[in-house]
């Protein structure tokens, strides 16, 4: 686990079939530290979660359920997801507890709605500090430049592809993705070569 942005922790797992990294985030802040769709984690990074505590494990979507159901073993956080996504996330074994709105605040993050991929995806924006987090709907692959996943595994591809042109209504710097690689600076940017890819 390491800080790519002060005090915002990322660590990965690689996937073979994908290609690319499968990334946690970790938010140490006063409110409360905050963990997203945290990947597969290590023991050491399981005993650091627990030392540093986590006050909330947040998903973005239903796919991304990962290894909350370890994380919160360990730091007895309550998991929390969008009611859209919930009853697919517990069939895939997911112990939820708690349900997020769009437009909820979660210490310093806000709840935006990108639905498409799936009916509840979420992306969590921190305005103050110009980073967006998303999950499914936008990937880092290849490094460098913002894509979408596969069409065959989008719900509604039109519906998605409207809710990322959305988030450039958004100030943010910063992205950090669950798939592939962030882009720490100058991200916006790279949304916005991303939705002229889109068709008309």
């Amino acid at each position: 686990m390491h800080e790519i942005l002060t005090d915002i922790f990322m660590w990965s797992w690689f996937s073979e079939p994908h290609g690319y990294h499968f990334n946690g985030f970790f938010i140490r802040h006063p409110a409360g530290n905050l963990c997203i769709d945290p990947a597969e984690p290590d023991e050491a990074i399981l005993n650091e979660l627990a030392r540093q505590g986590v006050a909330r494990i947040l998903l973005t979507n239903r796919n991304h359920v990962r290894a909350a159901n370890r994380v919160c073993l360990v730091t007895k956080a309550p998991t929390a997801i969008h009611p859209a996504d919930a009853a697919y996330a517990r069939a895939q074994g997911a112990e939820l507890d708690d349900e997020l709105q769009v437009g909820e605040g979660v210490g310093p993050l806000v709840s935006v709605g990108v639905p498409g991929k799936s009916p509840g995806e979420l992306a969590f924006y921190w305005p103050e500090r110009k980073v967006l987090i998303v999950g499914d709907a936008i990937i880092g692959n290849p490094p460098g430049s913002l894509g979408l996943l596969r069409e065959s595994v989008i719900d509604d591809p039109p519906r998605l592809r409207e809710s990322v042109r959305k988030l450039l209504d958004l100030d943010f710097d910063a992205l950090l993705v669950g798939d592939g690689q962030p882009v720490l600076q100058g991200a916006k940017a790279r949304l916005v070569d991303l939705v002229h890819t889109f068709p008309k």
